[in-house]
Order: structure tokens, then sequence, then C-alpha cells
């Protein structure tokens, strides 16, 4: 095992709990801990990025899978959110989008016939 191995494996392994903490915040809609896990996330990837030299070993590629994957995860929570949060403002706002469709119509407008 070699130390720029070590030193990478380490950097995936924070990276995996930064992205548990992140999943964790997102299920409880906690900003600042969103926040900081985005920030976190781009100063790891920029080490792990400077650390990763050459071809890795069979651990480092499992680490790198298991982050691709739970970041993949997050993303789709975020963007469920983010959706989820679009709707109701344009409820809110009287804008009805069916599946993002057309353009929005407001409440009190006449549905459009041709």
């Amino acid at each position: 095992m070699t130390t720029e191995h070590a030193t990478l494996r380490d950097s995936l392994r924070q990276m995996l709990a930064l992205l548990e903490n992140e999943r964790q915040a997102l299920a409880a809609l906690d900003l600042d801990s969103i926040l900081s896990s985005s920030d976190g996330k781009l100063e790891l990837c920029e080490a792990i990025e400077r650390q990763a030299h050459g071809p890795l070993d069979e651990e480092c590629r499992g680490l790198l899978d298991a982050v691709a994957r739970l970041n993949a995860v997050n993303r789709k929570i975020r963007n469920l959110i983010a959706a989820n949060v679009e709707a109701r403002l344009g409820a809110l706002a009287g804008r009805i989008s069916l599946y993002g469709s057309g353009r929005p119509m407001v409440a009190r407008e006449a549905p459009y016939t041709a």
C-alpha cells in the first residue's frame, strides 16, 4: 500500500461521510448543513484530484464508485425537493403547470381550446 493511495483512500472515505451527512441534511431540510456539505465536497474534490495519480487500486476504485453512487442519489433528492418547492410556489401564485408542458395557466384564465 503506497502512501499516495492511503491518502486518497482517506479522502474518499471522508467524501463518503460527507455525502452521508448531506443526505441527512437534505432529509431534515437543514440549509446550513446542506451548504456546508457543498463547500466540503468542492474542497475534497480538489484534494482527490491532486492525490489521484496513475492507476487506482481496487479499494480506491470501489470507494470512488460508492462516492459516485451516493452523490447521484443526493442529486436526485435535491432535484425532487426543488421540483416540489417549485410546484408549491406555483400553486401559491396561481399557476398550474402540468408536467412542465405548455405555458403556465393562471387559475382565472379560461382553458385554451383549439
